[in-house]
């Protein structure tokens, strides 16, 4: 794990904001989201699967993809009034199960800060 890696975790597990996520390219988040494509969808035509379509999940409130059926950790979370800023997303998908502890994403996280970064501005240009 890196440093910024360590910070993000850290700050949201004091359930604060991390460090603002770093600019990424959203053209090469694309390939990187095919990692995700097994589980997810994003774009206007996206739909839900094995993990809820993620059009539209930048700063948006977490658990809010209709007709999805989230773990009862994204429904707490959702109570809490988290939201999928760019920060949250980040810590997210860098250590899925150590951010929120409970939720049913299989994926073990990108460890890579500029797949990370990337990824982020990838689903981000889907507003």
């Amino acid at each position: 794990m890196t440093l910024r890696t360590g910070i993000i975790l850290a700050a949201m597990a004091a359930g604060l904001a991390g460090p603002a996520a770093a600019q990424g390219d959203a053209a090469a988040g694309e390939r990187v989201f095919a990692k995700c494509r097994a589980c997810h969808q994003v774009g206007p035509d996206a739909r839900n699967g094995v993990g809820p379509a993620l059009t539209n999940v930048v700063d948006h409130e977490i658990a809010s993809v209709e007709g999805f059926n989230y773990s009862e950790a994204f429904v707490a979370k959702k109570a809490e009034g988290f939201v999928w800023t760019e920060e949250n997303l980040s810590a997210y998908l860098a250590n899925p199960r150590a951010a929120i502890p409970g939720n049913r994403m299989a994926f073990p996280g990108l460890r890579n800060e500029t797949e990370l970064a990337d990824m982020v501005a990838y689903l981000a240009s889907f507003e």
